[in-house]
């Protein structure tokens, strides 16, 4: 890590990251904007994404004033939101205040910072299996990890909209910001693993995301190639800094190669009105 300290990273994180509303960089059809100290990711259609919303600088001295024109915005599009909490988020009582709310906290993650070349190391994969990266016309590849994250994670609310469709879309419209990196069967093509590689430009940070891998193929070494691979891509784009929100699974796999963890995460969701979820 040279002379950087877990809180020296949180603190470039916070800097280059949260602070310069770059926790989603926008693909085509994304708003990103701010109403007063909240930060706002969100479709021009209603419904044809995600929302996500947060408040690194805090809420002030009216935090309930800021949550509830979150609320009445996101109810008025009859949409879903999501609001990224950090532990250190202002005020302190952030997520019980967002409970009160309407809001929803889902499963808390940590956010692991680190040098990327700690993560470059040889693996060997299982025979029969190849890793490749995937370009945004690979229609098949798309469909494939899609039902790869539904058999992993299941068809939540917000699946259809928010995973595969989305990722295809932001790899054709913006091709140099984004890698998709698939492991697949060399006979069939079935997705075994799946994660992609965010460059955040104008930061010395990549991002890694996705990392789901087949339940019948895990503690085989798949998710580890795809770090390592996805770290050797931002090697060579100059990136010095990886980060990425983990679960209880890929956590240990990354803290192992001397990624630090330096703060918690935990999504809270407002759900989108039943009257709009009755209509689907």
């Amino acid at each position: 890590m040279g002379d950087m300290t877990p809180a020296d990273l949180l603190r470039r994180f916070h800097e280059d990251i949260r602070l310069r509303h770059r926790e989603d960089e926008p693909g085509p059809g994304v708003v990103l904007d701010a109403d007063g100290p909240v930060l706002r990711r969100y479709p021009e259609v209603p419904g044809a994404s995600y929302a996500m919303v947060e408040s690194p600088r805090g809420l002030g001295d009216d935090p309930d004033h800021w949550i509830g024109r979150v609320v009445d915005f996101f109810t008025g599009r009859g949409e879903r939101v999501e609001w990224k909490t950090y532990a250190y988020d202002e005020p302190a009582d952030l997520r019980a205040r967002l409970t009160r709310a309407g809001f929803v906290p889902q499963d808390e993650e940590v956010l692991l910072l680190g040098e990327v070349a700690v993560l470059i190391h040889p693996v060997v994969l299982p025979h029969g299996v190849r890793l490749r990266g995937v370009d945004a016309g690979d229609d098949g590849a798309f469909r494939r990890i899609h039902e790869l994250v539904g058999r992993v994670w299941g068809e939540d609310e917000g699946f259809d909209r928010s995973t595969t469709a989305d990722l295809q879309r932001e790899k054709g419209a913006a091709p140099d910001r984004l890698d998709v990196v698939v492991i697949e069967r060399e006979s069939g093509g079935d997705v075994l693993c799946a994660g992609w590689l965010r460059y955040t430009e104008g930061t010395g940070f990549a991002s890694l995301w996705g990392g789901s891998t087949d339940p019948g193929w895990r503690r085989r070494g798949l998710y580890r190639a795809t770090v390592s691979h996805r770290a050797q891509l931002a090697a060579a784009r100059g990136y010095r800094y990886m980060r990425v929100d983990t679960s209880a699974d890929s956590r240990p796999i990354l803290t192992r190669r001397g990624l630090h963890a330096v703060t918690t995460t935990t999504p809270v969701v407002l759900p989108a009105p039943r009257s709009r979820v009755d209509a689907r």
